[in-house]
Order: structure tokens, then C-alpha cells, then sequence
């Protein structure tokens, strides 16, 4: 009956416990994380500032009025000069219309139409970036989790040496002094998992604020998910990024936009052609209307220099964005180069503390025969131990190191997920 219990009760423990998966992290972050919410505002605004521009091609459309309760108005007969005092006011209304203004206004308004679409892959590079950080703070639980559980099995073997230690001390086979190093070995380890749960604690806490959400202590992680393989083709990879990438498509559309900024700019030279209309109603000392429909053109004789400098400075602003663009390509191959270097190097660290892992273990078996038939000293057994404990968390670190430089060139192709 008690077994019976037991097992229904692992059956619903491990009902009950949630995975929380590396998927599901990135979505939840990009749902609430202030910073994505951030750049959706700054998207929104810059479609308004579009809008703004835009508006000066349509009608302007006023009405204006003037009421005077006093006002004194002249007038002159048979040359002598008359003043009368009487109240007064107008209504009307007036339209404008720009006609033509030699493409200065929809050259902008083409300039504001790129910066949306650098709005829309700025997002999208921060949502990669987002995403980039959220695979490298799970990876980092993952590890940081197997890590702690690679403590608790180096604890417990030196719990097991401190008591088997004293046994043999007891017997008259072993000194004190090898009792006591046990006992200080296993304080030791004590205080390497302490760090290990902090800084577990302190990685899990960080991912929850970006999630916006609580991780419960009970969850658990795709523990497979650091042991990813990946076999990149240098040329084709490189070829994908540099169409891919949200940041060099952004810095394209610099060049597209202050190439048009530069061609509204020369655009000022020339002024403009507006349509324009009015109707007033007067009533004064006489009551009448009047009506105008014409057109103004409006030619720039002298700024100051300033739409020359404008001008220049927009000219300018072509050539440093495309400086720009050459440094970041140069960036971006750089960086790719050393992260496929690095990867490459990491499946050789990889095998190597493999290795030596399988070694130190075949290494700890004999000493601790030897140890028994007092072969050995306690110093040879410690070692064999701190080498097992220091390949096995070299190996998680290599597999982290490993993952976390794939990501990398993931978040370089604009990659999401």
C-alpha cells in the first residue's frame, strides 16, 4: 500500500512540473520586455512623422474672424479729414495649395518612407538581439543547474572518503591527518556548491525579468540544449549573412534615404508654386466681400548660406553612410570569421575533456583501491577527484562556449529563433 502510494505520488510530482522551454522564453520576452515594446513605439512614430510631412501637399484650409467692439476709421470729403468711431469685425476664409515645389516636399516624404522600413528592421534586429540574450541566459541555467548537480556528486564522495577515513583512522590504518584533509575537502566543496546554487539563483532571476514573468522553483530546462551541433559552410554562410543581416540592410537604406534628403535639399534652391484662394466678408463703415484666386511663387534669393549648407551637409551625410556600410561588412566578417574559428576549436576542447574525463575517472578508481591497501596517499586520491570535478565543468563550459558562438552567427544572420 505505502509503494503504491509512493509511486502515485511521483506520478503526479512529475504531472505537475513545468518545463520551461527555450522557445517559450524567447516569446515571452518578446512579448513583454519594455525594450521590444520600445521599438514597436518608435515604429508607430516614425509612420506619424511620414504622416506629418505628407500633410503639407494637401489643401490648408482656414478660417479666420475679427469682431471690434470700437474702432476709429477715417475718411476725407472736400479735403477735410474725418475720423468716425464705430464697432466692426470680418470672417473669411482662405485655401492653399502647393502646386509644385520641384520635388523637395516628396523627396522628404520618400526619405520618411525608408525610415519606417529602418524602424521595422531596427525591431527586428533588436527582437534577434533579445533573442540572442535569452538563448545565452537559458543555456547559461542549463549549465549553471548541471553544474550544481556535478557539486553535489563531488560533495558526496568526499563525505564518503571523510567518514571511510575515519574508519581506517580508527582501525590504526590511517593518521588523523588524513581525516582531517578529507574534512576540509568536503568544507571545500560545501562552499563550491554554495557559489554554484548563488549564481544559478542569480541566472534564473535574470531571465525571469526579462520574461516579465516569475520561474517557479520547481521548473525544469531542456538540458539538451547546450549540445548543439551545427556544420557551417564558411562562403555560403557569409554570403547569407551579408543579405540577412538587419544592419547592413539598415545602413543600405541610409545611403537610399540621405541620398534623397540631399536631392530635397538642392530641391530649396528653386522655391515653389502654390495655388491660393480666399473669401472675406467686411463689416465696417460699409459692408462688402472680396474673393482672390491666384497663385504665388515664392523664389529663394538669399539664407544666409543656409540652404547651401544644407545642401553640403546632406551630400555629406551620403558619403559617411557609405563608410559606414564598408566598416560594418568589414565588421561583420571579422567577427564571423573568429566565431567559426572558435567553433571549430571548441569540438577539439570538447574531445579533449572528454578524454580526460574518462582518464581521471579509470585514474580514481585505481588510487582508490590503492588508498585502501595504503598505496596511496590521501593527496593522490584529492587530486584524481579535482581532476574528475575540473573536466567536468570545463567540458559543460566548452559545450556552453560551443553553443552560445553558434547563436552568435544565428543572431548575425537576423535569425530569431
Amino acid at each position: 500500500m505505502k509503494k503504491s502510494l509512493l509511486l502515485l505520488s511521483l506520478f503526479f510530482s512529475c504531472a505537475y512540473t513545468q518545463t520551461l522551454s527555450l522557445e517559450q522564453s524567447i516569446e515571452k520576452t518578446l512579448l513583454n520586455n519594455p525594450d521590444i515594446q520600445s521599438f514597436i513605439l518608435k515604429t508607430e512614430l516614425s509612420q506619424k512623422n511620414y504622416d506629418v510631412t505628407f500633410a503639407d501637399n494637401l489643401p490648408q484650409i482656414n478660417l479666420q474672424a475679427e469682431y471690434d467692439f470700437a474702432q476709429t476709421y477715417t475718411s476725407s470729403s472736400n479735403g477735410t479729414f474725418y475720423t468716425t468711431e464705430k464697432n466692426g469685425g470680418y470672417a473669411g476664409a482662405s485655401l492653399k495649395q502647393r502646386i509644385w515645389d520641384f520635388q523637395k516636399t516628396s523627396s522628404k516624404l520618400d526619405s520618411l518612407k525608408i525610415d519606417e522600413d529602418i524602424a521595422s528592421l531596427s525591431l527586428e534586429d533588436m527582437k534577434a538581439l533579445m533573442a540572442y540574450k535569452i538563448k545565452s541566459l537559458y543555456k547559461l541555467i542549463v549549465v549553471q543547474k548541471e553544474a550544481i548537480e556535478v557539486h553535489k556528486k563531488d560533495l558526496d564522495s568526499k563525505k564518503a572518503y571523510y567518514e571511510q577515513a575515519q574508519g581506517l583512522v580508527s582501525q590504526g590504518f590511517k593518521t588523523k591527518a588524513d581525516s582531517s584533509r578529507f574534512l576540509s575537502a568536503v568544507y571545500f566543496s560545501e562552499e563550491n556548491l554554495a557559489i554554484a546554487q548563488a549564481s544559478f539563483d542569480k541566472t534564473k532571476k535574470s531571465l525571469s525579468l526579462y520574461m516579465g514573468e516569475k520561474i517557479k522553483d520547481d521548473t525544469t530546462f531542456e538540458s539538451d540544449i547546450i549540445k548543439k551541433n551545427y556544420s557551417f559552410e564558411p562562403d555560403l554562410v557569409e554570403e547569407e549573412i551579408l543579405s540577412n543581416n538587419s544592419q547592413l540592410k539598415i545602413n543600405a537604406l541610409n545611403i537610399d534615404k540621405n541620398k534623397l534628403l540631399y536631392k530635397s535639399a538642392k530641391a530649396s534652391h528653386y522655391g515653389s508654386i502654390d495655388g491660393v484662394a480666399s473669401y472675406n466678408h467686411f463689416d465696417t463703415l460699409n459692408e462688402y466681400n472680396t474673393s482672390t484666386i491666384g497663385v504665388t511663387v515664392v523664389v529663394p534669393l538669399y539664407s544666409g548660406g543656409r540652404i547651401e549648407a544644407e545642401t553640403q551637409k546632406a551630400r555629406i551625410n551620403i558619403q559617411l553612410a557609405k563608410q559606414e556600410q564598408s566598416s560594418k561588412i568589414l565588421a561583420i566578417k571579422e567577427s564571423l570569421s573568429n566565431l567559426l574559428i572558435d567553433i571549430a576549436r571548441y569540438d577539439k576542447t570538447i574531445a579533449s575533456k572528454q578524454a580526460q574525463l574518462h582518464w581521471a575517472n579509470d585514474t580514481k578508481d585505481v588510487l582508490e583501491g590503492r588508498y585502501k591497501e595504503g598505496l596511496s596517499t590521501y593527496i593522490e586520491v584529492l587530486d584524481a577527484e579535482s581532476l574528475i570535478l575540473t573536466a567536468q565543468l570545463e567540458l559543460l563550459e566548452a559545450y556552453y562556449t560551443k553553443s552560445t558562438s553558434i547563436d552568435q552567427v544565428d543572431y548575425l544572420k537576423g535569425k530569431i529563433q
